[in-house]
């Protein structure tokens, strides 16, 4: 099985409907509306958000958020990871009546839990939310700044590429860059090429999150190929809300080929009726990967991962060497 690492899921966007089916009976709720015969139901990105934040919403204690880290990453653990990132919000903690203090460390113990049994390492991404306006997002970076969680490794934005103008979350990030966190910052999903430029013009990320819609220009491909942004492309996901028809039409392949460093990931797998495993699989089927080349996108990932060099050293070994 190949190594695999993952550096783009929202962590209560994993939650599997087993998961959030047994949430719901521990608090009495119907969720006959989102979830049916074991799948999530979802028609269009505004009915995606609303299963999204029912799920979501069924999470509302340390013990709740422990159980979902754990599930979420000895899931991946079965399917070859032996790294995850996952992004975290403060907003859903408020929202879920928990100090974000509390919700992270309910996903530490939970990310904590998981490793003692499967060897997994992992580390979250405190996230801002976009439509929730700048002052959300810089009191997110605050959070994550001051935290001093060594398991809390990077700061991003993600939420509706739509609103707000990039450079208006530019003291957010410089919060987070100050106290040494990893940048990374959704664009160039429903945002076209332009949102990824922006990105790299005014908060200079060391990853972009998704980032596909760059295909669309080729001078700024070349920009990204030759800066070395890594893009945590999630293929699947993609497919899922309609960016591209079918995995033919979506451009990892083409992104890669001009020489951008290019990972897989899940996004908000359960809802997109896909895994981790799924998504290299698509790189194997659709885009002519073998098992070496799929091995350099877990390097890829690694080597972009948001660790000290020790952890970072380590998780390299850990890949075959031939």
């Amino acid at each position: 099985m190949t190594p695999k690492a993952e550096l783009h899921c929202h962590i209560e966007g994993a939650a599997s409907p087993a998961l959030v089916e047994k949430q719901a009976a521990k608090y009495g709720v119907d969720v006959s509306g989102i979830i049916r015969d074991g799948r999530y139901q979802w028609h269009d990105f505004t009915s995606f958000l609303k299963a999204y934040d029912v799920a979501a919403d069924l999470f509302r204690t340390e013990e709740d958020y422990s159980r979902l880290a754990d599930t979420y990453l000895s899931s991946l653990a079965r399917e070859g990871a032996i790294y995850a990132e996952f992004f975290t919000s403060p907003d859903h903690a408020r929202r879920a009546g928990l100090s974000p203090e509390a919700y992270t460390a309910g996903l530490a113990d939970g990310m904590e839990r998981a490793k003692a049994k499967t060897g997994i390492e992992s580390r979250m991404i405190v996230t801002g939310v976009r439509h929730f306006g700048v002052e959300a997002i810089e009191a997110a970076a605050r959070f994550a700044a001051r935290s001093g969680h060594p398991l809390i490794a990077g700061f991003g934005v993600a939420g509706d590429e739509r609103v707000g103008e990039v450079e208006d979350f530019q003291r957010a990030f410089e919060i987070a860059r100050e106290a040494a966190l990893g940048i990374t910052i959704h664009a160039g999903e429903f945002g076209g090429p332009d949102s990824v430029r922006a990105a790299l013009d005014h908060i200079k990320p060391a990853r972009i999150g998704h980032g596909v819609r760059a295909i669309e220009d080729p001078d700024l491909v070349k920009r990204i190929a030759d800066e070395g942004i890594v893009l945590e492309c999630c293929p699947g996901s993609n497919v899922a809300l309609g960016l591209y028809p079918d995995l033919a039409s979506h451009p990892f392949g083409k992104l890669r080929a001009a020489g951008c460093k290019v990972t897989l990931s899940s996004d908000d797998p359960p809802f997109f009726h896909t895994t981790l495993g799924r998504e290299y699989g698509h790189a194997l089927d659709h885009w002519g990967l073998d098992q070496k080349a799929l091995l350099g996108v877990t390097r890829t990932a690694l080597e972009a991962a948001f660790v000290d060099r020790k952890t970072k050293a380590g998780l390299l070994d850990r890949l075959p060497k031939k």
